[in-house]
């Protein structure tokens, strides 16, 4: 059986974002907590939570029982009719969220998400410009694309007007060539009050930030970065984007990581965790100024699929497991663990240049030289490839991972326990003798 799926996965199947002659080494076939089988009954450790989006892991009888029951009652509801699923699931959200966040509108994922933000910050504020970070990614969208900072928007390019880029406080690789806070006098913020004045504020409609950036580097900014950001909006009447796709619903030991910098947004974009991934689902999370511009004119989005009841269904069960199994306290005394384990392994392999992370959501930086802060692979690969290497001999000892450039994420189900932290950590450590190995 496994040879004919090979077959027709070969004539008929596209993967995103990867060359199409590279091919996973196994079919998967179930999955259950932190665990993945393939087809051959093969099992492995699942340390990238699928796209750090299974945060309760996978298999949840809780969540799988509401879609069921929802199932039998609709499948599809015309986005204008309200459902109990949208509702009760607003309701969550706004619970939930920091501030007076309190109105949501649902989307299908991420990347529609952020296309609904800015549309509606466009038609607040009157204005036409977004700022977003140069180390960021927000989607695949045209533009969530366009706002990323990642390689991947140069499809996308030349993009929809008005899009700037500015520097995020990516401490350990300063674009300013600053050693990092407090001796910096955060060059970064500077920089960034004086883009805005030359650019003109009243053009301004928003700045997209990831609270902590995800794939991009996992950055955790100093707090007083994005408390700055913060000001800056307030300043000079600039919306502020919190784009917590990746780093939302318990995944840094918070609700939402915006909430680490004391700072509530003006509008909040969130996918993957909201229902870890069982159903696809996006979210829009607003203050009451925002949602009351719309209560006499026309909301500016809308989908066929807005507020899927089974997404819908699937949300509520998913927030009711994180609340009943206390999930994000957890995250945060798992993280803690997690953090001490991966310092350890820093100590022992002179390529790891920085450990950066909060709750269960690591990363492991590689280096050539520990001192210079030299890349061994460097942005977009331009030294070497390695991480197609590391992810191909971990996978061998059982346990999948996010690798990219200079990057190892590390970033199980926030369900992961003590002892499968020390199992994957054991394995990590014996890949990295081949990053030592290309050291020396």
């Amino acid at each position: 059986m496994t040879d004919v799926l090979r077959e027709l996965e070969s004539e008929h199947v596209v993967y995103g974002w990867q060359r199409q002659d590279l091919k996973a080494p196994a079919i998967f076939d179930s999955g259950h907590g932190i665990y993945l089988w393939d087809s051959e009954k093969n099992k492995y450790m699942d340390f990238g939570s699928g796209q750090i989006n299974v945060n309760i892991g996978y298999g949840h009888p809780h969540v799988l029982s509401a879609i069921s029951e929802q199932m039998q009652r609709t499948t599809y509801m015309v986005p204008s009719f309200p459902t109990e699923a949208r509702i009760r699931l607003a309701s969550l959200v706004a619970k939930h969220a920091p501030g007076d966040l309190k109105y949501v509108f649902f989307t299908n994922s991420g990347s529609e998400a952020i296309e609904s933000a800015l549309k509606i910050a466009r038609a607040v504020t009157g204005r036409q410009k977004i700022y977003s970070a140069w180390q960021s990614y927000h989607g695949t969208t045209a533009g969530a694309s366009g706002i990323s900072g990642d390689p991947r928007r140069a499809y996308a390019e030349p993009s929809i007007p008005g899009l700037n880029k500015f520097h995020y406080a990516s401490c350990y690789r300063c674009p300013f060539g600053q050693k990092g806070p407090p001796g910096c006098n955060f060059a970064c913020l500077h920089s960034l009050r004086s883009q805005i004045i030359h650019d003109g504020p009243e053009t301004i409609a928003a700045i997209v930030l990831e609270p902590i950036v995800g794939t991009s580097g996992l950055y955790v900014p100093p707090q007083a970065f994005v408390q700055g950001i913060r000001k800056l909006c307030d300043d000079y009447g600039i919306l502020l984007i919190c784009d917590e796709t990746m780093c939302g619903w318990g995944r840094t030991g918070r609700w939402f990581a915006c909430e680490h910098f004391g700072i509530v947004p003006d509008i909040l974009v969130t996918a993957k965790g909201i229902t870890s991934g069982y159903v696809p689902l996006g979210a829009v999370v607003m203050r009451p100024p925002i949602r009351d511009h719309f209560l006499s004119r026309g909301f500016v989005a809308g989908l066929t699929n807005e507020a899927h009841p089974l997404a819908c269904a699937a949300g509520i069960a998913n927030v009711e497991v994180y609340e009943d199994e206390e999930l994000v306290a957890r995250s945060e005394s798992r993280g803690n663990f997690l953090y001490d384990r991966l310092c350890q392994l820093k100590e022992r392999h002179p390529s790891i240049g920085d450990i950066r992370g909060k709750g269960v959501f690591a990363c492991i930086e590689l280096t050539s030289n520990r001192e210079d802060r030299t890349p061994l692979a460097g942005h977009r690969d331009h030294v070497m490839n390695i991480s197609r290497e590391l992810s191909r001999q971990l996978f061998e000892l059982g346990v999948i991972v996010i690798a990219k450039w200079d990057f190892l994420f590390v970033a199980p189900a926030l369900v992961v326990t003590e002892a499968e932290i020390d199992s994957a950590i054991e394995k990590i450590d014996h890949v990295l003798m081949h990053t030592d190995a290309l050291v020396h």
